[in-house]
């Protein structure tokens, strides 16, 4: 069961960002990732395995190096290892990496509009979402993980055409929540343009939404998602 982050392993923080975005709807059925930095630097914990983002547990979770070797668990290295290893190398800040398939977030980046940030969801996303159009299917080699971490840039995500979303974060919880976001300010986006398309006057909101950048509204966001995967559970 999904506890506080700050008290846990790597693997249990991978288990604990996987619930949650199960929780959320985030699944595809049992496609996606969750990754978080080693502390020890030996490279990066991963969810691997046939299971969907609500049925993870510590198990289905192995610690691989930067060149895809398993040092610890089980299960096979995920084909797509390199879409979290190549962002992990090239950006020291990121602790953590999502990679999911969320419906809304799918639909928007198909449409080629860009996102726009007219919502609470949507407000860390001010600066843009940059989008990586290449049709390449799975991110399976270093040097396609390479070219995605290039698209990401130094932003907080990406869109993967036809393919999902990109997330990144200092941890677990703040790739998770930023995933969330992604994916709810992508459906207002889809709900707005369905009804004729976002006001004038919301087109370039300024700072009315900068507030949903603060760590404290992550930790926040979180820590209610952290309590709802645990009411589910309960008997």
């Amino acid at each position: 069961m999904p506890t506080d982050s700050s008290t846990e392993s790597p693997a249990a923080a991978v288990v604990s960002g996987c619930r949650v975005l199960g929780a959320q709807d985030m699944g595809d059925p049992v496609w996606g990732h969750v990754s978080v930095r080693d502390p020890d630097g030996r490279g990066l914990w991963l969810k691997a395995g046939p299971k969907g983002f609500d049925e993870v547990r510590e198990p289905d979770v192995i610690l691989i190096d930067f060149n895809g070797e398993r040092l610890i668990g089980e299960h096979r290295v995920p084909l797509e290892y390199p879409l979290h290893s190549e962002i992990l190398r090239s950006r020291p800040d990121v602790g953590s990496v999502v990679h999911a398939h969320p419906p809304h977030a799918i639909a928007l980046a198909a449409t080629g509009l860009r996102l726009q940030a007219f919502s609470n969801a949507a407000g860390p996303f001010a600066a843009g979402v940059p989008v990586y159009e290449r049709p390449v299917g799975l991110i399976d080699t270093a040097p396609l993980g390479t070219e995605l971490a290039e698209s990401l840039g130094d932003a907080r995500a990406l869109f993967l055409t036809g393919h999902g979303i990109l997330t990144t974060g200092s941890s677990v919880a703040t790739a998770v929540v930023t995933a969330i976001l992604l994916e709810r300010a992508s459906q207002l986006q889809l709900l707005a343009a369905a009804a004729g398309g976002v006001a004038a006057e919301l087109a370039d909101p300024g700072a009315r939404y900068a507030h949903t950048e603060s760590e404290m509204y992550m930790t926040r966001t979180w820590e209610y998602l952290l309590r709802q995967v645990a009411r589910s559970a309960a008997p």
